[in-house]
């Protein structure tokens, strides 16, 4: 398989408004070493800031962050800052509010009043005068309920110039019109991967009729989510990354990428070898019995 920047080539490009980038971006999150989730060794800060110069090296042109990705001695937002700035000039930072930590961890949730104040904390993290996309990360007590205030106090902040551009979280399609209703929404973060449910998977189709970005976080992690990919992966992947000589996690994104042109992959990692693997995803094509094989051997796996 390719290994450098062949797989962003074969991926292609996407527009997030008026911004380009190439399908395969990074995550942050497990920049940090423990992620906001739970506890893990921190990770090596030289380690970590020569893997965000390497995923530019390879093409990476959108990144994925938050203020509360941090652990006790690493934050991803000055993680970036510090490795990238001054910021090339194409590159697009995605970072997501209404959910916050305070310095001791702590979880608590924005009112729309606080909306401000966290996308605030990310232009000073990150060192930035706007942000190119800030995601409103619905929080599991609003599945079914109104976001309106919340993102009616972002299309705000868009009108006055701290926000590019305007995505959700977490969201369902009825979340996705309430939205579109009050300002244009680039793109929908969901957890999506191989053996997503069937609701998952017509919302991704009908993000791409509206020409919105679907951007699934957990791809590689599957089941594991925060704590990652787990080391027990089904059969049917690991015989598709046989066939192919691919790794199980390459299996995983490339069968994401072929959901549709409108879907990006924000993979995280903190390991450099892993970082030129995800990026080798792009130029992975899997036939579509692959693509059947694994759905099926997975509807009710992940």
């Amino acid at each position: 398989m390719t290994s450098r920047k062949g797989g962003q080539t074969a991926a292609g490009t996407w527009k997030l408004g008026d911004l380009t980038v190439r399908r395969i971006g990074f995550g942050a999150m497990r920049l940090t070493g423990s992620t906001p989730f739970g506890l893990a060794e921190p990770s090596d800060r030289q380690r970590s800031l020569s893997v965000l110069r390497r995923a530019i090296e390879l093409g990476v042109n959108h990144i994925d962050t938050a203020a509360f990705y941090f652990s006790a001695l690493r934050s991803a937002n000055e993680l970036i800052n510090r490795a990238l700035a001054p910021y090339p000039e194409d590159l697009v930072i995605t970072t997501k509010v209404w959910p916050g930590r305070d310095p001791s961890g702590k979880w608590w949730w924005a009112t729309p009043e606080q909306l401000r104040g966290q996308v605030e904390e990310n232009l000073r993290q990150l060192g930035r005068d706007h942000l190119d996309i800030v995601n409103l990360r619905i929080p599991p007590s609003r599945r079914t309920g109104s976001i309106a205030e919340h993102f009616g106090a972002l299309a705000e902040l868009r009108d006055a110039g701290l926000i590019r551009h305007l995505g959700i979280s977490n969201a369902t399609p009825e979340h996705l019109a309430e939205a579109q209703a009050i300002a244009p929404v680039v793109c929908v973060q969901n957890p999506y991967g191989i053996g997503a449910p069937d609701k998952e998977q017509g919302f991704l189709r009908a993000c791409g009729e509206l020409g919105v970005a679907f951007v699934p976080f957990f791809a590689i992690a599957g089941a594991g989510r925060e704590a990652g990919a787990s080391a027990e992966d089904s059969e049917a992947v690991r015989a598709v990354a046989r066939a192919h000589g691919a790794s199980t996690a390459q299996v995983r994104l490339a069968w994401t990428l072929q959901q549709g042109p409108h879907v990006l992959a924000i993979p995280g990692t903190g390991d450099p070898d892993h970082l030129v693997e995800n990026i080798a995803a792009g130029a992975l094509r899997l036939t579509d019995d692959d693509m059947a094989h694994l759905q099926l051997h997975h509807r009710d796996g992940e």
